[in-house]
């Protein structure tokens, strides 16, 4: 087994915006330090290192491949623990392995505090068999797991692979950001992704997608040939903004992003159906019951009577955005109904785990709703949903088999 040089690991990756030098390897981060140095916040800090949609590519005859990663685990005081993150080994675009990496960092999260105490652990070995001859191969890193990429080794040259296919960022929650898919290739940018044929960065921010300007502006300096934006669910969440400041700041941030991208198609989508929080404002807290019962689940706790002065619901957000996008007369922004990708109908069948999140079948179902809008350009987005339907019924059938199949 040969080492594989620092710099030449570092070419590798995809889906950063930046690479950390750390006193042992690499740290993935998915914002920049400019951007990051501008909040204080230890939600943003801990997500924006959790490597969704990032992944080692490269081009190898190796039969074998060796990765050492320091992965940090979060658990949250009085919950279940929660698994290790999974490691999604791809070959010519298949999966061949997933592997876990025990051990490492762990961070003991009080849920109702926020407070957070890290205690130090070791790294790991991945020891990854590969098929013989030349090949592509992908390793896409756990989404929901900080993992600090240590060392490669390979029993045969590695080199990167060139990628010509258009560049997709992506901003949203942690429904964007893979909660509570299990597997990295199954938060539902990445079906998206794999099924149009884009090279996603996903900028998906479990609880931080909250209109922040330095993440506006770090879209703006980040090549795109498309661009996403899920907004609404988080500031629900936080009660963080009353509909008087929602459309403005919504506005401003696509001022900015248009500064940087004038003429990128830019698709805005508004939440997906969240029951607990259609017409009921946040803040949004932990349901104790469930917690009692050992079970993580979300209640909302604010009052439905405040939406008459201003706060937002998933309902508000929804017109808000729409109109947005109504008023800039932007040809080249489109209005994407959340309900469409994940509805109340969907909600039926496939109800939320924990009140907030989908599961892995749900994270399936969306992502391929998103790629069936089809392609960005304009002119090919005539085809009205209702058209679609025959289609999306299949898929809603396949994908609720399979999940009563793994209850």
């Amino acid at each position: 087994m040969t080492d594989v040089p620092l710099d030449l690991l570092a070419s590798l990756v995809r889906g950063a915006l930046e690479l950390e030098r750390t006193d042992r390897g690499l740290l993935p981060h998915r914002l920049p330090a400019w951007a990051r140095a501008q909040s204080d916040d230890p939600q943003l800090h801990l997500v924006e290192t959790q490597p969704a949609g990032v992944r080692l590519v490269l081009r190898t005859s190796a039969a074998r491949l060796e990765l050492d990663v320091l992965p940090t685990k979060r658990r949250y005081v009085g919950a279940p623990a929660r698994p290790d993150g999974w490691y999604d080994v791809l070959v010519g675009g298949e999966l061949v392995d997933r592997q876990q990496a025990p051990g490492g960092n762990v961070l003991d999260v009080d849920m109702m505090t926020g407070a957070s105490t890290p205690t130090a652990g070791e790294s790991t070995t991945l020891a990854i068999a590969l098929p013989a001859g030349e090949k592509d191969v992908a390793v896409w890193l756990p989404h929901d797991e900080q993992t600090e990429l240590i060392a490669l080794r390979a029993d045969a040259p590695v080199a990167p692979v060139a990628d010509d296919r258009r560049r997709w960022v992506h901003h949203g929650s942690s429904i964007s950001h893979g909660s509570v898919a299990v597997h990295p290739t199954e938060p539902w940018p990445v079906v998206a992704a794999r099924l149009a044929g884009l090279d996603l960065v996903n900028l998906g921010l479990g609880g931080s997608a909250l209109l922040d300007p330095f993440v506006a502006r770090t879209i703006r300096d980040t090549p795109a040939d498309v661009i996403s934006l899920k907004i609404g669910i988080n500031l629900v969440n936080q009660d963080l903004v009353r509909r008087r400041a929602l459309g403005p700041a919504v506005h401003g941030w696509l001022d900015t992003i248009r500064d940087g991208h004038p003429e990128t198609p830019i698709r805005l989508v508004s939440p997906v159906f969240c029951g607990i929080h259609e017409a009921v404002p946040g803040p949004t807290g932990p349901d104790m019951e469930a917690l009692a019962e050992g079970r993580v689940a979300f209640v909302a706790t604010g009052d439905p009577e405040a939406v008459a002065r201003g706060a937002l619901t998933l309902e508000v957000v929804r017109e808000v955005l729409a109109e947005v996008v109504d008023r800039r007369g932007d040809p080249q922004l489109e209005y994407v109904d959340g309900l469409a990708l994940y509805g109340p109908a969907d909600a039926e069948r496939l109800p939320l785990p924990d009140n907030l999140h989908p599961d892995s079948a749900t994270h399936r179902l969306i992502g391929e709703r998103f790629a069936a809008l089809g392609d960005w350009d304009r002119a090919d987005r005539q085809a009205s949903l209702a058209q679609r339907k025959p289609m999306l019924a299949d898929e809603d059938s396949a994908v609720f088999e399979e999940r009563a199949a793994t209850r």
